[in-house]
C-alpha cells in the first residue's frame, strides 16, 4: 500500500507502512465520522483560544475558521470525501483543512491531543443526543397522558403475579408506565449536567503548557463547567457508562410495557388490538397478526444492556489515563442512542394507534377480585384488618366450595361466615364503586387519575 504515514497525526517516529489489517483494525472513521459537526465546533473554539494565546495570528485564525466552515459545508451536503489514512474524524478534518488552507492547518493541533479532542467531541455530540432523547421521551409521555385522559372511564383487571388482583382503571395502567418514563427524563437531565463539562485543554495527560484560556473554550462551546484534573478528563468515560445504563433502564421500562401489551393483544385476553401499521403477518399462516413492534421493543432492551455490560467490562481492567481500549466507547454510545430513539418513536406510534376493547376489558372483571373490598366492608364496621382478611378468605373458600361466584353467596352463606355481613353487603359488588374508593393520591379513583395526568402534563411542559 502507499505510504500514508505523513498524513497521520502521530507520524514521524514511525518508519514504513502500517500493516493493512492493523490499519483497518485501528481506524474508527467508519463510525466516529458522525461526530463531524462536534469536531468542527471544538476546533473552531480551540483556534480562538490559540489566537488569544498568540500561538496563531489573527489572519491564521480566520483562515482556519473559514476552512472549517468549508468543511462543515461539505459534510452537510454529503460531499466530504474520506481518504486512505483518515483513521478517525479528527485526522480527516485536519487533513482536509490542510488541503484547503495549507500550512496554517498544522498549527491547529498545538497543545491539543486527540485524547482531549475526542472526549470533547463525544460530550458535545452526546449533549445534543440527550436533548433529542429527552424530547422523544416527553412526546411519548404526552401521548400516554392524552390517552389516559380520554379513556379514564374504562375499567379492567389489575394483575399481580400474573393473576387477577383488583379492578383498576385502564388509565391507571397507562400512567404507571408514564411515571416510570418521567423518572427516565429526570435521570437523563441529571446525566446531561455531568456530560456538559469541558475537557478540552487537558492535552494528552498533563494538561497544556500554553496559555490556553479554558474559560473561553467553555463559553464558546456552552459547557457548564471545566474538568478539574487532566488525567481524569482524558481517561474517564463515566458519562458514557451513565448514558448506557440510562438507556438500559429506560428500555427495561419500555420492555415491561411491551410485554403487558403483547399479553393484552392475544386472543386469550383480547383487551387491545394493535394497528396494522405496527404489526406483521406470518409467511405460513394467513390468519396471524403478530405484535412484532412490541417484540422488537422488548428485544432491544437486551441489546442495549449488552452494550452497557460490555463497555463496563472494557473499563474494568484499564490502567489510568487514555488507552486505545476506550475506542469501544463510541460504537456503544451511538448504537444505544440509535436504538433508544427508534424504540421511543415506535412506542409512541403503538400507543397512539392501538384500539381498546372496553367491553372485553370490563367483562374480565370478576367478583373474586372484590375479596379485598369484602374485608374493607368489615373494617368499616370496626373489625381489625387481619381478622377481616381471614373472614373474607373464608367467604372465598365457601364460594369455591359451592362452585359459585363470590357475589352469588346468599345472605345465609355470608352470615354463617360472620354475623356482621348484613343486607348492606350488596354494595360491595360494584366494580366502579370499588375503583372509586381509592381516591388517595396515587390511587385509581377518577380524581386521583385526573391529578396524575395533570402533574405529568405540567412536568412535561416545564422541560
Amino acid at each position: 500500500m502507499a505510504n500514508t504515514e505523513v498524513n497521520k497525526l502521530w507520524g514521524g517516529r514511525f518508519v514504513g507502512d502500517t500493516d493493512p489489517i492493523m490499519e483497518k483494525f485501528n481506524a474508527s472513521i467508519a463510525y466516529d465520522q458522525r461526530m463531524w459537526d462536534a469536531d468542527i465546533r471544538g476546533s473552531k473554539a480551540y483556534v480562538k483560544a490559540l489566537e488569544k494565546a498568540k500561538l496563531v495570528s489573527t489572519e491564521e485564525m480566520e483562515q482556519i475558521l473559514n476552512g472549517m466552515d468549508q468543511i462543515h459545508g461539505e459534510w452537510s451536503k454529503g460531499a466530504f470525501v474520506i481518504k486512505a489514512g483518515d483513521e478517525d474524524i479528527h485526522t480527516a478534518n485536519e487533513r482536509r483543512l490542510k488541503e484547503l488552507i495549507g500550512a496554517p492547518a498544522g498549527k491547529l493541533h498545538t497543545g491539543r491531543s486527540r485524547n482531549d479532542q475526542v472526549v470533547t467531541d463525544m460530550r458535545l455530540w452526546l449533549r445534543d443526543a440527550i436533548t433529542t432523547l429527552t424530547n422523544d421521551t416527553l412526546q411519548l409521555i404526552s401521548t400516554m397522558v392524552e390517552r389516559a385522559a380520554a379513556e379514564i372511564e374504562v375499567l379492567f383487571p389489575g394483575y399481580t403475579h400474573m393473576q387477577r388482583a383488583q379492578p383498576i382503571r385502564w388509565s391507571h395502567w397507562i400512567l404507571s408506565h408514564a411515571v416510570a418514563l418521567r423518572r427516565d427524563v429526570e435521570r437523563l437531565l441529571e446525566i446531561k449536567k455531568r456530560v456538559n463539562v469541558l475537557p478540552l485543554g487537558s492535552g494528552a495527560i498533563a494538561g497544556t503548557p500554553f496559555d490556553i484560556d479554558r474559560e473561553l473554550l467553555q463559553k464558546e462551546l456552552a459547557f457548564d463547567g471545566i474538568s478539574l484534573n487532566s488525567m481524569d478528563a482524558t481517561g474517564q468515560r463515566d458519562f458514557v457508562v451513565e448514558f448506557l445504563f440510562w438507556a438500559s433502564l429506560c428500555l427495561t421500562h419500555l420492555s415491561k410495557m411491551a410485554e403487558d401489551l403483547m399479553l393484552y393483544s392475544t386472543k386469550e385476553f383480547s383487551f387491545i388490538a394493535l394497528s396494522d401499521a405496527y404489526s406483521t403477518g406470518s409467511s405460513l399462516m394467513p390468519q396471524k397478526k403478530n405484535a412484532d413492534s412490541l417484540e422488537l421493543i422488548r428485544s432491544k432492551a437486551g441489546r442495549v444492556f449488552g452494550r452497557c455490560a460490555g463497555f463496563m467490562m472494557t473499563l474494568k481492567g484499564l490502567p489510568s489515563t487514555y488507552n486505545k481500549d476506550l475506542q469501544e466507547d463510541k460504537e456503544a454510545m451511538f448504537d444505544c442512542y440509535d436504538t433508544v430513539q427508534a424504540v421511543l418513536q415506535v412506542t409512541t406510534g403503538v400507543m397512539s394507534t392501538l384500539k381498546i376493547n372496553q367491553s372485553v376489558m370490563e367483562a374480565a372483571l370478576s367478583p373474586d377480585m372484590l375479596a379485598t373490598d369484602l374485608a374493607y366492608f368489615l373494617v368499616r364496621k370496626g373489625v381489625p384488618f387481619r381478622e377481616a382478611h381471614g373472614i373474607s378468605g373464608k367467604a372465598v373458600f365457601t364460594a369455591e366450595s359451592k362452585n359459585i361466584a363470590l357475589n352469588q353467596l346468599t345472605a345465609e352463606d355470608l352470615s354463617a361466615v360472620s354475623p356482621l355481613f348484613g343486607s348492606d353487603v350488596s354494595s360491595v359488588w360494584d366494580y366502579r364503586s370499588s375503583v372509586e374508593q381509592y381516591s388517595a393520591p396515587g390511587g385509581t379513583a377518577k380524581t386521583s387519575i385526573t391529578a396524575q395526568t395533570h402533574i405529568l402534563y405540567v412536568l412535561g411542559r416545564e422541560q
